[in-house]
Formats: structure tokens, C-alpha cells, sequence
């Protein structure tokens, strides 16, 4: 059972005081048979408090306030998390039999939202891909496992070629981007194929295992598998996810799994930086010093804090 332990910071330095700082953070490690959270420790400049509550996925989420005036915030989550070993799916059943039980869960509640599809202007050629796959005859565990291998081979890891902004019709011509990406493109093709599926947030904690994305936030995807369940897949590594991947929060995409996200009043430029780093058991650590990151300043008119652009930044490093 890995031991991981987690710092996560996040600072906003304005040019000019804002105030009214309304914020929602997703930095609640998930607990369930497969994830257990030792302990955790969360700091907040001014120290407001904290409301906690689940969300319709069942996502921990943090509300707060910082209504003076200020000229920086500073969010500091302090994590220890115990991952386990998840069974891998036997896949014994007919692929036949699986299909039909997909299709009973198209309409049920909530398998149905991870089955609606982005607008996405280039479904058709995805649609002609997926066709020359030849998978007609793959179980959902075979498909999903394919369409996985199919992103990890044919879409760059490049990091800085997208941003939030950028659409799924644009990473789908550049056939590259960051973990965000490669999520998204998975999604999209699961959904095409009727195999829920929805995007997950966390870290990767691969010590020593070269894998893509240690020490920054992560992204990948966890495909409805019949008579098994939710199976989590890591496209951008081509693998499995298991117990070197922590898990913070799932959603339908992006928008909700954000770590971080809000609003304040005032006309500022900003400035971001933002560091992750992990301790493994044998003391092994990243170098929280060298993966800070600074966004360029930016004026808002309308006072709208643009935390999106935080998560995109914490995975292109």
C-alpha cells in the first residue's frame, strides 16, 4: 500500500488590492476502499473558513471568502494519502452480453451524463477512425483499451501547444497536447462508442517509473466496464490507473474538476504561481522549488478571476 504525501500550493499576487475573493476549491482527496486520506491540513491567507459539502458526483467540495482587501492569496494543501491495489477485470463474459448491458444504461441516471457528447465539429472523422480501428467484435474492457492505446500513440505530449481555451477541434488537428487533452480525446471516443465515461483529476506518484505527469496535477478517465465497474485508464501513459494515481475528483470534463476556482472584485492584473510536490516513501521528493509556475499578468474589467487557466498551467509542466 503506497504512501504518498502531497503539497499543493497555489498564489494569486495582484497589482492592485481586490476584494470580495468568492472561491470553490476541489482539493479533497476521494476516500473509498481504494484511497484512504491519513490526514490533511489546508491553509488559506486570512484563514476564512471553510464550508464543505458533496456534489451531485460526490466530490468533496470547499467554499470560502476573503472579503478584504488584498494584494495576494495564498491556498496550501498538505496531503498523505494510502492507495490500494484495484482487481483487474476479469473480462470473461461475452462480449455480446457485455454490449447489451451497456445498452440498458443509456438512459439511467447518472451514466447518462457521461454519455453526452461536446459539441465537437470533428466527430465524424473520430467516428471514421474509430471505424478502421476494427474493434466490432471487442468487449467494452478491449475497446476501451484500444482507444486508450490509439490516443497514447497518435497525439504528442507537448507541453504549452493548448491551454484551457483551446477546443477539442484544435487538439484533435494538432494531435497533441497535455494529460487535459489526451482525457478529453478519450472521452470523446468512449461516448461514440456508448462506454460511459468521465474525467478524472489527481496526481500521478510514479517514483522513479517515468510516467507522464510527476509532481503536477493530473488528468485522465474512468470507462463504465460491464460486471466490473468504473475502470480508471491513463491515456496519456497508456496504462491502467491504480495505485499511483490519487484521485481528487470526477466529473463529466474539465470544468467540473477544477482544483480551484472563483471571483473577486477589482480591476488587477495578476500574477499565478503554482507548485506540487511528492514525497514518497523511501524520501524520495520532487522539487517543489523548481516547478513553480507565473502567468503572465492579466486585466480583468469585469473582476473575474481566471483560475481555469490554473489547471492547465499545473499540467504543462
Amino acid at each position: 500500500m503506497p504512501r504518498f504525501k502531497i503539497h499543493h500550493i497555489t498564489k494569486y499576487t495582484y497589482e492592485a488590492p481586490v476584494r470580495d475573493s468568492a472561491n470553490q476549491i476541489i482539493l479533497f482527496p476521494i476516500r473509498d476502499e481504494y484511497q484512504d486520506v491519513v490526514k490533511q491540513e489546508i491553509h488559506i491567507s486570512n484563514e476564512p473558513e471553510i464550508e464543505t459539502y458533496k456534489d451531485y458526483y460526490g466530490n468533496e467540495i470547499g467554499s470560502f471568502m476573503y472579503a478584504e482587501p488584498h494584494t495576494e492569496m495564498l491556498i496550501d494543501s498538505k496531503v498523505e494519502v494510502i492507495t490500494r491495489v484495484r482487481p483487474s477485470p476479469k473480462d470473461s463474459m461475452p462480449a455480446d452480453e457485455q454490449w447489451k448491458q451497456m445498452k440498458a444504461l443509456r438512459f439511467q441516471v447518472p451514466f447518462i451524463d457521461f454519455l453526452n457528447q461536446e459539441q465537437f465539429s470533428s466527430l465524424q472523422d473520430v467516428v471514421r477512425v474509430l471505424e478502421e480501428q476494427q474493434c466490432k467484435n471487442c468487449t467494452p474492457l478491449e475497446a476501451t483499451k484500444k482507444m486508450a492505446a490509439f490516443v497514447f500513440s497518435n497525439f504528442k505530449y507537448i507541453k504549452g501547444i493548448t491551454d484551457v481555451e483551446t477546443t477539442l477541434d484544435e487538439v484533435w488537428k494538432l494531435k497533441a497536447g497535455v494529460c487535459q487533452d489526451f482525457a478529453h480525446m478519450l472521452l470523446v471516443m468512449l461516448r461514440i462508442t456508448n462506454i460511459p465515461a468521465r474525467y478524472v483529476s489527481g496526481y500521478v506518484c510514479p517514483n522513479k517509473n517515468d510516467m507522464r505527469g510527476e509532481g503536477a496535477t493530473h488528468a485522465w478517465v474512468e470507462a463504465y466496464i460491464p460486471f466490473y465497474g468504473w475502470l480508471g485508464i491513463d491515456p496519456t501513459n497508456n496504462c491502467l490507473a491504480n495505485d499511483l494515481h490519487v484521485r481528487l475528483a470526477v466529473g463529466r470534463n474539465f470544468s467540473d474538476c477544477s482544483p480551484v476556482k472563483g471571483t473577486f472584485k477589482g480591476i488587477s492584473g495578476q500574477q499565478l504561481e503554482v507548485g506540487v510536490s511528492v514525497t514518497y516513501e523511501d524520501g524520495r521528493s520532487t522539487e517543489e522549488e523548481n516547478i513553480l509556475l507565473k502567468a503572465q499578468p492579466s486585466k480583468n474589467p469585469t473582476g473575474e478571476n481566471s483560475y481555469r487557466r490554473y489547471m492547465e498551467m499545473m499540467q504543462q509542466q
